[in-house]
């Protein structure tokens, strides 16, 4: 799944008693739609806020990146969003991270991150990918022992670029002052125009506006910066990049069950993740995995979106070998694939990969598996790559906020947001802000993006994002501006160790072309 503002330079007090604790208005809160909503679990009731306090809690700290020691200042304070008639409306949580002793601040790059959901804080890339600090997990990012402990994060992305990450309204400490506020701004288009606001007005207040910009955002966050890039084109704030982690733009891509499009699209994850755990033909296994996703994208696009176009008047013959090569690309039996009728879904393949073991691979991470007690169930009863990073992220981030950054708050952290269900926008159909993305090359030639996909990553999986691109309609100048890179790794592409620093690696070189 980033966000400072307000960058008043008076420190704040050091207790608590200026913040006030949240409000718990009588409504339920209502959570998103299994698999579609925030990573995690919704606080106790709706995020709504009473009296908040803006006063911004400003600390300095170095950090060793490179064999240089960088000195930064970080400030965690609260955005207010005011309506036309000037009253606050909302406040947005946000933490920005600005390098001490740039010699013209105006002209250093500044990056705003978050995560998405939609629904979701912005911990994950905060202590995740690209801030200063970042909790220790394994080296394939699962949890580790408790208790859980914070470290420097030799990946940061501040030696390049000033970073704000932001909490969208009804996540982490943002909150609206009422419910139908609430409400108004968990949907696309209030999404869009209270990210707008924020980014307008942290650059006024922060003389920012001459600064190269950049927009990172994950998942859902990365359907956000595609339509924040269009949306604020049209208010004269231009972007030099856009990175997008786990990318979505057209939800029909990952969510349509009413054609077969979508099963072509999955299929190479699925061998990714067979391929990951040793379950493919044993002369597969020998290739590669580019090489043999290869292999698997040809025959997703090909004999096997043909056989799934027959219906039911695919021959027997054709079916038997397209049967055939789900189980040597997929690992699953060919009962298995004859009686699911040659389609199934995430939640079914997570389950029946390591049926045999009793396990169930995990979703945002098809390399991380847990125990499944019914070995009769037929899709997945939970998934083992949130529950595995959710411990250490949520203890590490509250006790990161509260003992380093000084932001003292009573107010609960919703890592998955406390006002849902989300408006799309859309009857009939599905949300889609590739569009926008379109707009925003063809008003700014100038702009760049980059896709980073994990191969092992079923919620947004690598196939389906290369797909919207290719079917955007873009010029073909505009296809030379966007550059692609992929990892062994999941959605959360950041919490591998190796992946982290290729992922760092790569955006050095896209913000270097970025800015030429």
């Amino acid at each position: 799944m980033i966000a400072p503002i307000l960058l008043l330079l008076a420190a704040r007090q050091a207790n608590a008693q200026g913040r006030q604790a949240q409000t718990t208005p009588a409504p339920q809160a209502q959570t998103a739609t299994p698999g579609r909503g925030g990573r995690g679990i919704s606080g106790p009731g709706p995020a709504i806020g009473g009296d908040i306090d803006e006063t911004p809690a400003v600390t300095h700290h170095s950090i060793e990146l490179n064999g240089k020691t960088l000195n930064y200042t970080a400030i965690a304070a609260q955005m207010p969003l005011k309506d036309s008639a000037g009253e606050t409306e909302a406040h947005i949580f946000y933490v920005a991270y600005t390098l001490d002793g740039a010699n013209d601040m105006g002209k250093r790059p500044l990056t705003f991150c978050f995560n998405g959901g939609p629904g979701s804080a912005s911990l994950w890339v905060h202590i995740g990918a690209m801030g200063p600090r970042s909790p220790k997990l394994q080296p394939n990012g699962s949890m580790p022992p408790p208790p859980y402990q914070m470290k420097d994060n030799p990946n940061s992305w501040l030696d390049r670029t000033d970073l704000v990450f932001i909490d969208a309204i009804g996540t982490g400490y943002s909150r609206a002052k009422t419910l139908e506020v609430a409400r108004r701004m968990n949907g696309v288009q209030g999404d869009l125009q209270s990210f707008g606001e924020f980014i307008r007005m942290y650059l006024v207040r922060n003389n920012r506006t001459e600064s190269p910009l950049f927009l990172a955002g994950e998942s859902y966050g990365s359907f956000r910066a595609a339509g924040l890039a269009g949306y604020l084109i049209d208010r004269g704030i231009a972007f030099n990049g856009v990175v997008l982690i786990g990318t979505t733009l057209n939800l029909e891509t990952i969510w349509s069950r009413s054609d077969d499009l979508v099963y072509a699209l999955e299929l190479p994850t699925y061998a990714a993740d067979a391929w990951y755990h040793k379950k493919i033909a044993a002369d597969l296994q020998r290739k590669d995995l580019r090489s043999f996703l290869k292999e698997v994208e040809n025959f997703a696009t090909g004999e096997y979106s043909t056989a799934l176009n027959k219906g039911d008047d695919l021959p027997p013959a054709e079916r038997k070998a397209v049967i055939d090569k789900m189980v040597r690309y997929l690992g699953v039996d060919a009962r298995y694939a004859d009686e699911s009728n040659l389609r199934f879904d995430v939640s079914h393949f997570t389950r029946e990969l390591l049926r045999d073991k009793h396990e169930t691979i995990g979703r945002l991470d098809g390399r991380l598996a847990g125990p499944s007690s019914l070995n009769t169930g037929e899709t997945s009863e939970f998934d083992p790559s949130s529950t595995l990073t959710l411990p250490p992220f949520t203890a590490c981030f509250t006790n990161y906020v509260r003992a380093e950054l000084n932001f003292k708050t009573d107010m609960y952290y919703y890592v998955s947001g406390g006002i849902q269900p989300w408006d799309y926008g859309v009857q009939n159909g599905f949300g889609d802000t590739s569009t926008m993305l379109k707009t925003a090359f063809m008003k700014n030639p100038y702009m760049k993006v980059m896709v980073a996909a994990g191969y092992f990553d079923l919620a947004t999986p690598y196939f389906a994002a290369e797909y919207t691109f290719n079917h955007m309609g873009l010029h073909p100048e505009m296809h030379k501006q966007i550059t692609w890179n992929f990892y062994q790794a999941g959605h959360m592409l950041y919490i591998d160790s190796d992946s982290s620093g290729k992922l760092k690696h790569d955006v050095d070189a896209f913000m270097t072309s970025a800015l030429q």
